[in-house]
């Protein structure tokens, strides 16, 4: 029996790779322990055990980015962070960590480096964080998602995914998704989406030009997010919907897609080979903008800054290739080289390949 320990979480774009990658471990060999190390206060806290995995908490030890009093107390909180993940994996005869980055990660790399337990790196963004930065010096193995990404020793290994985009049959579910949304299986449909909570930009963008979408031949599905209040025309053909708990159905129905480029959202449109306009989230590092760029260099998707996105740029960019069937097509087939639903598999095998040696 093998014990695999799991670190990572605070954000879905830790805690998501982590349950796949945990899933595909416990579907392989039943017999195998799988714990998961997090903190209390990130979201691993309660999607890990409502997954059915044994949590083990450390505590939430954040780099300091100034000299201050916090500052000043990070190395003793550290090493005592480490120091008890240390006796996690003498305890639980840990026989090798898997980091995916967040809070969990850096003490769990260096108690594993100190334990002499072999720990494998995966990197969901192409701007890796700091603790996978670290971490990655000293790994049996990196995988990242995207090409390009800045770690040392890594590989491509694509992202660990959702069941069910990765078991996801377009052609079959297409007629199903269409009723589900009132739409028509028979047209083509374009996909806005800028995740859970939306996107303002989006929403104000697609908002001046659905006529333009259905003028084209298109019939829209826009999902405006929870707290927008974006009115429904209600005009036949446009979707507007607040919130989606089956995106495996808005994929299914999408022949074309228009959202922010977010780690996982990237890595699930290039899965499934659809091709894509991407408007990055313009606050943060810069992170969304690098996430989509090995799509476009591949030639399957194109990328709008946000603040140049307009009713206007959706008129002059998007409906001429709405209209471009043969530009399309080089684009979905681009994407369908650029994706991969093989991540979890992936990282399963460099799991393995650390435990050989």
């Amino acid at each position: 029996m093998t014990t695999t320990l799991l670190a990572g979480g605070g954000t879905a774009g830790h805690v998501n790779p982590l349950l796949a990658v945990a899933d595909g471990l416990r579907a392989r060999d039943a017999s195998d322990e799988v714990l998961v190390l997090g903190t209390r206060e990130g979201l691993e806290a309660r999607l890990v055990p409502l997954r059915g995995y044994e949590l083990l908490f450390v505590d939430k030890v954040p780099f300091p980015r100034r000299p201050n009093a916090a500052a000043a107390r990070f190395p003793g909180r550290f090493l005592r962070a480490v120091a008890e993940v240390r006796r996690m994996i003498r305890e639980r005869r840990v026989d090798v960590v898997v980091g995916f980055g967040g809070y969990a990660a850096a003490p769990a790399y260096v108690a594993a480096r100190r334990e002499r337990v072999p720990f494998v790196v995966h990197e969901a963004n192409a701007k890796p964080g700091l603790a996978n930065v670290l971490g990655a010096r000293g790994a049996s193995g990196v995988g990242v998602a995207f090409e390009g990404t800045p770690l040392r020793g890594s590989r491509v290994v694509g992202m660990p995914l959702r069941r069910e985009i990765v078991d996801l049959d377009a052609h079959a579910l297409r007629d199903e998704a269409a009723r589900h949304f009132d739409l028509d299986a028979t047209r083509p449909t374009l996909l806005v989406f800028g995740g859970s909570l939306g996107a303002l930009r989006l929403n104000t963008a697609f908002g001046g030009a659905w006529r333009d979408v259905l003028d084209a031949g298109w019939q829209l599905l826009h999902v405006t997010g929870q707290n927008s209040d974006l009115p429904d025309p209600g005009a036949a053909g446009y979707a507007v919907v607040r919130y989606v708990d089956r995106m495996d159905l808005a994929f299914a129905l999408a022949d074309f897609i228009v959202s922010r480029s977010g780690a996982a959202t990237v890595s699930e449109i290039n899965a499934l080979g659809i091709p894509a306009v991407y408007v990055p989230y313009a606050v943060g590092n810069g992170e969304q903008s690098l996430n989509a760029a090995a799509a476009v260099r591949a030639g399957a998707a194109r990328l709008i800054p946000d603040v140049e996105f307009t009713p206007d740029r959706v008129r002059s960019e998007i409906v001429p290739l709405l209209r471009d069937d043969a530009a399309r097509d080089a684009m979905r087939i681009a994407a369908a080289r650029a994706g991969t639903r093989a991540g979890t598999e992936n990282v399963i095998a460099m799991i393995d390949e650390a435990l050989r040696r």
